[in-house]
């Protein structure tokens, strides 16, 4: 199935279809979605992080908004805030922690979408990180043994 994008504006509250995906403590509302590309509006309370993982068909983007997001890029560390536009390569391990005593907002995005979007679905609400790494597995996103 062939996904398309419509014009329009999606207003700052608003995602795909009123969706609203809570992820291990964060906040994702998709923004858009086609087969090339999908974006979300991500929040990230403090402490909350997305382990060292691996898209091996995708790049992915994070632009910030507010805030401060720590990077780990292939074992370096590296400090993101508001303007600063964050990008992973496919195939690159990365990690994304919120290390800071603020809430932090950005917009991600990936390209080309693959299964990232049925990912989110069914992942959402799930608050076992064991049952989120396998989960993503099946969806083609690698997370990294935690000594890494």
């Amino acid at each position: 199935m062939s996904i398309a994008e419509t014009a329009g504006i999606r207003k700052a509250n608003e995602g795909l279809d009123g969706i609203t995906w809570n992820i291990l403590g964060q906040t994702y509302v998709p923004k858009s979605r086609t087969d090339d590309s999908f974006s979300w509006h991500a929040t990230f309370p403090a402490g909350t992080f997305v382990p060292p993982h691996i898209h091996p068909d995708q790049d992915e983007y994070i632009y910030m908004l507010e805030g401060e997001l720590t990077f780990w890029l292939e074992g370096v560390e590296s400090k993101a805030g508001p303007g600063d536009l964050a990008r992973l390569p496919r195939d690159k391990a990365h990690g994304i922690f919120n290390k800071s005593d603020q809430t932090a907002k950005c917009l991600f995005w990936v390209s080309p979408t693959q299964k990232l979007f049925e990912l989110f679905t069914a992942i959402h609400g799930v608050p076992d990180p064991a049952e989120v790494v396998r989960r993503a597995a099946l969806h083609n996103v690698h997370f990294l043994p935690p000594e890494a």
